[in-house]
C-alpha cells in the first residue's frame, strides 16, 4: 500500500485479510485496554481505504461548475448555451482519467458537456503558475485570445479511445491532459462533426507543440467556421414598437397659412430664438430649413385691418451659424405666445374678439406660466385691458420691436388660436373650453360677484339699456325707460366709458341688457349667467351683422332677444322720401360696398322703438329672469 494513500492490487484478497487479522490479535495484546478504541478505529480507517482503492466510480457525479458557467447560470457575463448549463458537471467516467484525478486531486477539473452532436467542451486547464488559461483556436498560426472571447475546440468523442489510458496508468501531468483531449478532438473533426464554443477565462495558453499540424494536413484538421456567441445578447423586436426600422415621423411645417381663414399662425418648439428688433423667430437644429413671412393677426383677408400689422419672418435652420444669429442673452422655460395689438383693437368688439377671446382661448390652459410678446407695442390699448394680461400670464408683457435681444424658448406660437369671429368651439378648444369659461374668466378678472341672474325676492330685476352718444341711439330712451320700470324693471342707463372695470361692474349687477347692434352689446360678457340679451337691429337688412352677438350671446347661457325695428321706428324715414332706394332696394346699398352700407345704415341711423310693437318683449324678458328663481 502506497504511503499517500495510492492504489493497491486487484489480487490476493484473501492474504490480504488473513494478515490484516493477525496485525489486530498482535495490537490487542500489546496495547493496554485503554488504547483499544482508538486502534481500532485506526484499524477501521485502514481496511476502508483499502476498499475504496480497489472500488470503480462508475457511479460518482460531481456537479462542479467553472466560474464561466456560474456566472452563466447566474445571468452574467458571458452567456452559455443552453445546452451547456443544463449538463456542465464533472464527469468520472472516463477511464483515463481515474490515475490522473487520483493524483491530482482537486486540480483536476473536467467538465463534460454533450451537445447535439455528441460534443464535449472542455474546461481551461491550470498553468504551472497557477493563472487559469484559454485554449487557442486548433488553425496552425493562430494566437490564441487575449480577451475573454470564445476559444474554439472540435469536439471531442463520446467514444472510449481503443487503447486507453486506464492500463497505462492515466495521464500524470496537465499539460499531457490537455495535449490528449486536443488529439481527440483533432480526429473527431476530421469525422466531420460540428465544433463547439468554449467560454473560457481571459488569459493565454501558449499554443501545445500537438497544434503544429504539418501543411499538408492542414486541409483535413482545419476547424470549420464557427458563429461566435456574443458577449451581450443581442435584443429580440417582438413588437412593432421595437422595430429597428420604424418609419420616420412625418414633417410638420412650421407655419399653417391655409386651414384658418382668419390668421395665419406658428408652432415651434425645441431651441426657438426670438429677435424683436429684426422681427425674427428662428427655430436652431431643425431637421429641415423654412422660411415663412406672417402678420400676427386674425383678419388675414381685410387688407385694410393688416395694413399696420408688423410682419414677422419665422424660419428654421439647421446651422445657426450660418445666418448669424445670435446667442441667447436670456432664455425661459416657458413658452410665448406672439401676437399683434394694431388692426382693429380701437373698435370695443374687435378687441375683444380679435385679441382678448383668442388670447384667453391660447394662454388660459398654461395657468399663468406664459410669456406675452407683442409685436405691435400700444400702451394706451394694453393699460385698458391690462388685467386681463396679469389674469393670463405671470411675466411682464414684452415690446417685441423695442427688444433688441435674443430670448430664447423651447416653445413659441406666432399667432393666436382663434375659431370665428365672438365665438370658441369647445371641440376644438383646449381643455374643452367654452363661452361660458370665457365669461367666468372675465367676471373673475374683474372681481364680479355675481354669477347668476337670480334677483332676491325684495329687489327687482335690473335692466342695463347701452345709450350711445352718437349713431344708433334711443331716440325715445326716457319713454323706453318709463315703459321699463312699468313691467316691473330697475332701469340703469349708461353708455359706458374709457376704463372697463366700472362698467364691467354695473353690467354684471344687471340681469338684462337692451342695446342697438354696435360694440357696446360686447359688455354682455360680464352679465351673469342666465339673464337676458336685447339687440335691436337697425333697418337696412343688417340680420346679418346681428349674428355677431346672436350665437355667442346664447353660448354664454344667456337668453337671446332680437327686435328689428320698422320704417317708422328709424329715424331714416325723416332724411329720405319712402320710395327712395335705402328703403326699396337695401341689397343693392351693400352691393356698392362696405363702406356704402356703413354710411347709409349705420352712421346716418338712430332708433325711436314703437312701445306698443316693443312693450311685449320686455315683458317676455322680466318672466324669464323671474323664472329664474325656481330652476
Amino acid at each position: 500500500m502506497d504511503g499517500g494513500g495510492g492504489k493497491l492490487g486487484y489480487g490476493g484478497h484473501h492474504h490480504h485479510h488473513h494478515d490484516t487479522a493477525k496485525l489486530l490479535k498482535a495490537v490487542s495484546r500489546n496495547v493496554e485496554p485503554r488504547n483499544f478504541g482508538i486502534g481500532l478505529v485506526a484499524g477501521f480507517l485502514i481496511v476502508t481505504c483499502a476498499y475504496f482503492s480497489t472500488a470503480k466510480f462508475d457511479s460518482i457525479h460531481i456537479a462542479l461548475v467553472s466560474p464561466d458557467a456560474r456566472n452563466a447560470a447566474a445571468g452574467i457575463g458571458t452567456p452559455v448555451s443552453a445546452s451547456q448549463a443544463s449538463s456542465q458537471r464533472l464527469d468520472l467516467r472516463s477511464p483515463d482519467l481515474e490515475d490522473a484525478l487520483s493524483k491530482q486531486g482537486s486540480k483536476a477539473e473536467v467538465l463534460d458537456q454533450d451537445d447535439d452532436t455528441g460534443g464535449k467542451i472542455l474546461p481551461s486547464p491550470e498553468t504551472d503558475s497557477g493563472q487559469s488559461a484559454s485554449l487557442g483556436n486548433t488553425r496552425e498560426g493562430d494566437e490564441a485570445p487575449s480577451g475573454g472571447g470564445a476559444a474554439l475546440l472540435p469536439p471531442l468523442s463520446s467514444e472510449e479511445p481503443k487503447n486507453g489510458t486506464q492500463e497505462q496508468g492515466g495521464l500524470e501531468d496537465e499539460e499531457l491532459r490537455v495535449k490528449d483531449a486536443i488529439a481527440h478532438s483533432t480526429k473527431k473533426s476530421s469525422n466531420g462533426s460540428s465544433p463547439a464554443v468554449f467560454q473560457s477565462d481571459p488569459a493565454t495558453l501558449p499554443v501545445p507543440a500537438v497544434q503544429q499540424i504539418p501543411p499538408a494536413q492542414q486541409q483535413e484538421t482545419e476547424v470549420p467556421p464557427v458563429q461566435q456567441i456574443p458577449l451581450i445578447p443581442e435584443p429580440k423586436h417582438t413588437g412593432p414598437e421595437q422595430s429597428a426600422s420604424a418609419p420616420p415621423r412625418e414633417w410638420k411645417p412650421l407655419c399653417d397659412l391655409s386651414s384658418n381663414r382668419r390668421i395665419d399662425w406658428c408652432e415651434l418648439d425645441g431651441d426657438v430664438r426670438v429677435h424683436g428688433v429684426h422681427g425674427t423667430v428662428t427655430l436652431v437644429g431643425a431637421a429641415k430649413a423654412e422660411e415663412w413671412r406672417v402678420k400676427p393677426y386674425p383678419r388675414k383677408v381685410d387688407s385694410n385691418a393688416m395694413r399696420f400689422v408688423r410682419e414677422i419672418t419665422v424660419r428654421s435652420t439647421t446651422d445657426a451659424g450660418a445666418i448669424g444669429e445670435p446667442e441667447c442673452a436670456e432664455r425661459r422655460d416657458v413658452p410665448a405666445l406672439l401676437f399683434s395689438d394694431r388692426g382693429y383693437v380701437g373698435n370695443y368688439f374687435h378687441a375683444y374678439t380679435d385679441v382678448i377671446l383668442p388670447l384667453f382661448l391660447t394662454a388660459k390652459q398654461y395657468g399663468g406660466e406664459v410669456l406675452f410678446l407683442v409685436s405691435d407695442f400700444q400702451m394706451w390699448w394694453l393699460g385698458k385691458f391690462m388685467p386681463v394680461f396679469k389674469s393670463l400670464s405671470n411675466y411682464d408683457l414684452v415690446d417685441l420691436a423695442a427688444d433688441n435681444r435674443t430670448r430664447c424658448f423651447r416653445h413659441v406660437q406666432v399667432g393666436l388660436t382663434c375659431h370665428s369671429d365672438f365665438s370658441i368651439d369647445p371641440r376644438r378648444a383646449p381643455n374643452g373650453y367654452s363661452m361660458v369659461d370665457f365669461t367666468k374668466f372675465m367676471r373673475t378678472t374683474y372681481n364680479l360677484p355675481r354669477d347668476l341672474a337670480i334677483p332676491t325676492s325684495n329687489t327687482r330685476p335690473r335692466l342695463l339699456i347701452i345709450a350711445r352718444a352718437r349713431t344708433r341711439r334711443f331716440v325715445n330712451a326716457d319713454e323706453i325707460v318709463r315703459a321699463a320700470k312699468k313691467v316691473g324693471f330697475e332701469v340703469v342707463v349708461s353708455e359706458g366709458t374709457h376704463e372697463i372695470a366700472p362698467f364691467a361692474e354695473e353690467a354684471n349687477s344687471c340681469d338684462a341688457m337692451l342695446g342697438v347692434h354696435g360694440a357696446g352689446l360686447t359688455n354682455m360678457v360680464f352679465l351673469p349667467t342666465r339673464g337676458v340679451v336685447i339687440q335691436v337691429v337697425p333697418l337696412g337688412g343688417l340680420e346679418f351683422v346681428a349674428g355677431y352677438f346672436r350665437s355667442p350671446s346664447r353660448d354664454m347661457g344667456l337668453e337671446y332677444f332680437e327686435y328689428r325695428i320698422a320704417r317708422n321706428e328709424s329715424t331714416l324715414a325723416d332724411q329720405y322720401p319712402p320710395d327712395h332706394p335705402i328703403f326699396t332696394d337695401p341689397d343693392g346699398v351693400k352691393s356698392k360696398g362696405w363702406d356704402s352700407l356703413k354710411e347709409a345704415y349705420l352712421d346716418k341711423q338712430d332708433v325711436r322703438l314703437d312701445m306698443r310693437r316693443f312693450r311685449p318683449l320686455l315683458k317676455k324678458a322680466i318672466a324669464h329672469i323671474r323664472a329664474n328663481k325656481l330652476k
